[in-house]
């Protein structure tokens, strides 16, 4: 987890800080669809942290292999990712674009879950209301111009033919 500060200014939230919000700011939306809420999961962070620095070296987005991480669990974790402008969002900024995705979005069995007919288009919104999902852990990561969010989840969401919730 970085420190975000402005300039040279001291550090306007510390990283238990910024965990306390990513996991609120996941949790405000299950509790609202009544989904029990998320536990903070330190591990999930660490190989968030990991891959979020990875990102801010190369220009866009692309998922991690749980193959990277030693302590995965293969194929029953999940993965959001987000990247913007440095400084010009909150952790709660940066979450709530993925639960935007819900204006779009229809609960019906995976991958059927999007007005667009796009399940890409809802996939975020997916796995932070995916109903089996007990586990996050977050990091953000800056580069010079942007800042990357990675959350990984237990236990993984969008799988095929369920409902999230």
């Amino acid at each position: 987890m970085v420190w975000l500060a402005v300039g040279g200014a001291a550090p306007l939230w510390t990283p238990q800080d910024i965990n306390d919000r990513l996991l609120a700011a996941h949790n405000a939306e299950r509790v609202r669809l009544g989904i029990p809420p998320l536990k903070w999961s330190e591990r999930l962070a660490r190989q968030s942290r990991e891959w979020a620095l990875q990102l801010t070296l190369i220009e866009g987005l692309e998922h991690s292999d749980t193959a990277d991480y030693t302590d995965a669990i293969d194929g029953e974790e999940g993965e959001n990712l987000w990247r913007g402008t440095r400084g010009y969002y909150t952790p709660e900024q940066m979450v709530n674009l993925w639960v935007d995705e819900r204006k779009i979005f229809v609960n019906g069995p995976f991958p059927r879950n999007s007005t667009t007919g796009q399940w890409r288009d809802v996939g975020h919104y997916t796995q932070l209301v995916w109903r089996s999902t007990t586990e996050v852990g977050c990091a953000i990561a800056a580069s010079a111009e942007d800042e990357v969010l990675v959350c990984r989840y237990l236990e993984g969401g969008n799988v095929i033919g369920e409902k999230p919730y």
